[in-house]
């Protein structure tokens, strides 16, 4: 194999690098000012997203559940939850970028993802949110943002990574729409 090197391994640098790609397009200042905090060149993290593209798309590619796992470690906590009659778990992962929220990937029966975001660590406190206008990308998660302005209503997001939530600001009663990226609050838009 004369000249050729390994790959790096792909681990939790590089998976964070994959949630500031897609966050980019909506916060490109913070993702910059994250990219250096991990001291990541736009390159790496274009690579790392491409890495993590073919490993999602591999005809025989591991698993969802298996991909977090080989990637980020075994979860710091795992956690039984019920939806409805079936019994699915909970696996959270610490992000050094976001310290109080952790990685959440939910499986049901057979370790099938039925999805996977940033939510609130376990007994960390969250932000106070008394008004929708007032929400700071970055500073919420969406279950947050549904808890404090109910009843929010899920919208489809714009890509697979993304979601948003139709809400009312009690104060004024306007409609907004807060837009989320991989969980985390990105901007709000007039509903």
């Amino acid at each position: 194999m004369g000249g050729m090197t390994a790959p790096t391994p792909f681990g939790p640098l590089e998976f964070q690098l994959v949630l500031l790609r897609r966050m980019a397009d909506h916060q490109p200042e913070l993702v910059e000012e994250s990219r250096r905090e991990l001291s990541a060149s736009l390159a790496d993290m274009r690579e790392a997203n491409r890495r993590w593209q073919a490993m999602v798309r591999a005809p025989r590619g591991r698993g969802s559940l298996r991909r977090y796992r080989s990637v980020l470690g075994e979860p710091e906590l795992t956690l039984k939850r019920r939806v409805g009659d079936v019994e699915c778990e909970a696996l959270l992962w610490p992000v050094p970028l976001w310290p109080d929220l952790r990685f959440e990937v939910t499986a049901g029966p057979g370790g099938v993802v039925w999805n996977e975001w940033l939510v609130r660590a376990p007994g960390a406190a969250g932000p106070e949110l008394t008004s929708v206008p007032s929400l700071r990308p970055w500073s919420c998660t969406v279950d947050e943002v549904a808890r404090a302005f109910p009843p929010a209503r899920p919208m489809e997001g714009s890509a697979p990574t993304r979601w948003a939530l139709a809400v009312t600001d009690p104060g004024s009663g306007q409609p907004y729409v807060a837009e989320f990226t991989w969980g985390l609050f990105q901007r709000l838009l007039p509903g």
